[in-house]
This record gives C-alpha cells, sequence and structure tokens, in this order.
C-alpha cells in the first residue's frame, strides 16, 4: 500500500526544545534539482533573544561541569549521530551529495566530536602556566569559559562544517547560539541528536535564518560574550567588529569553511584567570 509522503517542518532548537519561529516564517527547503524537501522555521530576533537567555541561564552549570563529563557527553553524540548515520547520508543526497561523499561527511562528523572529546581534559594543562613573580607567592594562570557565544558557521553548512564550528568552544564550556547554514535539514536533525545525547537544555541553541538578519544581532546583544563569524565577506566581517566594539566583545574570524582540527580554537573562547597564593613559611 502506498503511502502520503510527508514532508517534515524542522523547527528552531532553543533551550533544549523545539519551538517554532515567533513570527512564523519559513525557509522553504529545495533540492538542486529545485525539488521542495522541507520547510524550516526562519528564525527572526525575539527567537535570536530567547536562545541568548536559555544560553546564558545554562552557562554557569556546564562551565563547572568536569572535564570527563564534558568528554563523556561528546562521545555520546558522537555515538547517536553515528547511529543515525543512514539519516544524515539520505538527508545529505537530498542535498546534491554523492552517496560516497555523504557517508564521508558523516564520518568527519563522527571524528570531529571523539577528537576534541580526547581534548576535553588536556587544553587546560595545555594553556596552563605557572608565572615566575619577584614575590613570596604562587602565581598560575589558566583557562576558562569566555561564557555565552555566538557560532555564525559557514554558509553551506555541510555537517563537518557545522560540527567544526560548534565543538571548540561547545567542548571548552561555553554555552553556544548557532545560526547554522544553508542546509538547514542538516542543522536541525544534528540538534535532534544533541537532544538525546545528555546535553544539558540551553547549552547549545540552533537557528535557521537569514544572515543579513540576524548577524548583526548576534554581535550587538549585550549579554554575548563572543562570537565566532566564518565569512569570506570583507563587509560582513568590518561590520561584526565595529558593531562589536560597544560591548568589547570578543569577535573570532575565519574563512568560510570548515574549522582545522586544533585545540587553539578551543582557546579563541577561553579568558585566561591568573591566581595569587602565598607561599608558606
Amino acid at each position: 500500500m502506498s503511502t502520503l509522503g510527508i514532508k517534515k517542518t524542522y523547527k528552531l532548537f532553543i533551550g533544549g526544545k523545539f519551538p517554532r519561529t515567533e513570527s512564523g516564517r519559513i525557509l522553504e527547503v529545495r533540492g538542486p534539482d529545485g525539488e521542495f524537501l522541507a520547510n524550516a522555521s526562519r528564525a527572526s530576533r525575539k527567537d535570536f533573544r530567547n536562545s541568548v537567555v536559555a544560553a546564558r541561564k545554562a552557562a554557569s552549570a556546564w562551565a563547572k561541569s568536569t572535564a570527563y563529563l564534558k568528554g563523556q557527553i561528546f562521545y555520546r553524540i558522537a555515538e547517536i549521530l553515528d547511529g543515525r548515520s543512514d539519516q544524515f547520508v539520505k538527508e545529505l543526497v537530498a542535498h546534491g551529495l554523492s552517496p560516497e561523499k555523504a557517508e564521508a561527511d558523516v564520518a568527519e562528523a563522527v571524528d570531529l566530536l571523539v577528537h576534541y572529546a580526547g581534548w576535553s581534559d588536556k587544553y587546560q594543562a595545555l594553556f596552563s602556566s605557572v608565572n615566575p613573580v619577584a614575590s613570596p607567592h604562587f602565581n598560575f594562570s589558566v583557562p576558562q569559559p569566555t561564557g555565552v557565544v555566538g557560532i555564525i558557521a559557514p554558509k553551506r553548512g555541510s555537517l563537518p562544517e557545522l560540527v567544526s564550528a560548534i565543538a571548540p568552544a561547545f567542548i571548552g564550556g561555553n554555552s553556544l547560539v548557532v545560526l547554522a547554514g544553508e542546509n538547514a535539514l542538516t542543522a536541525i536533525s544534528f540538534a535532534e541528536v544533541l537532544a538525546t545525547s545528555d546535553v544539558p537544555s540551553g547549552v547549545v541553541n540552533i537557528l535557521t535564518g537569514h544572515r543579513d538578519e540576524l548577524v548583526q544581532e548576534f554581535v550587538k546583544h549585550m549579554d554575548v560574550n563572543g562570537v565566532l563569524l566564518c565569512s569570506n565577506n570583507a563587509e560582513e566581517k568590518k561590520k561584526a567588529e565595529l558593531e562589536s566594539a560597544e560591548n568589547l566583545k570578543r569577535v573570532s574570524l575565519h574563512p568560510d569553511k570548515p574549522l582545522s582540527r586544533s585545540p587553539y580554537h578551543i582557546l579563541d573562547f577561553q579568558e585566561i584567570k591568573t591566581t595569587w597564593h602565598p607561599v608558606g613559611v
């Protein structure tokens, strides 16, 4: 018996839930041949502000979580993503990838998660130091999370691009508001993986929408502590730096492509805390 093909409506991911956009607007997602694939929510500025509230609420607990717990959660995300690989391959093929390329993209995303899970309890030792001081004190400098970080992912929005942008700031103890690229289906399907992977509600929030409408909100919002902008547009990057000057927000600029695997991308959104302790006599 044939069944009616039901086209999925992809919602936003805010505070661990999947709400529709408050504006009621949608994005029509189509394949390379113009075939209609699904509707996705077109996030508004209010959706963004709601995401920041959720991220701020979750920030403290996630920052204080142990490195062991963060690493275990990353391994769990990788497990579930790997277990749902057939679904992701199907979605990526619908977007025009060959089955071989789609399978490679999913495998690369899984590898990225495992890679950063391994750094969870190591980057602190790499970037910490004991500083020589001319007084009877121990002086230590250690990294700690920046806070709420906005991620503007690469435009194409492939799965490895999305994961490479999210993972470093995430494993570093920051809570995130993510503006996904053009592949809205993959971004929200990945949100479904996060929602079932023991990630605390609000730590990662994913929006689908138009960059020209939302990028300015990311850099202007006073309760966003840092922004990663993946872009090749010189005007967009200049605007982000100028808009962030008023609130002294840290803006990390990267080309519109996947981030390389490196613990230094974790350091992009770490603050260095220095502690003095008197030497006992």
